[in-house]
């Protein structure tokens, strides 16, 4: 039988904790962190919201060859993201340039309005 691996929680990033603080600030719909969102994979990402189908990663280490720009780490999550939206999710990318409060502003108001129910009038 195989054995399994124990896999620790990750603990959060502050570009992750910065992205959260904005979306809370601006009242944003509930997220899931560290949503796995393929099974077999077991791929996950750092934020999910359900009902809008929404899928939010947060790249870091951008500047300092991190994984997310060397060859095999960017093959990797180009991967990823393509399985996400094949099986239906809607990828959003923030590096750390991204992560400010008009960016974070627009991207909760446009999946508020994806899981508002239809016929609904603005309040």
């Amino acid at each position: 039988m195989p054995r399994l691996r124990y896999r620790a929680t990750k603990s959060p990033s502050r570009l992750e904790e910065r992205f959260l603080m904005l979306w809370n600030h601006v009242k944003g719909p509930d997220l899931e962190r560290e949503y796995r969102f393929h099974h077999e994979r077991r791929w996950r990402a750092d934020f999910a919201q359900m009902e809008a189908r929404v899928l939010i990663e947060i790249e870091g280490g951008i500047w300092v060859n991190g994984r997310h720009n060397r060859a095999a780490g960017f093959n990797a999550d180009l991967e990823k993201y393509m399985e996400a939206g094949l099986a239906g999710w809607r990828v959003f990318r923030f590096g750390p340039d991204q992560i400010t409060l008009e960016n974070v502003e627009r991207l909760a108001a446009l999946v508020a309005e994806a899981i508002r129910p239809r016929g609904c009038a603005l309040t």
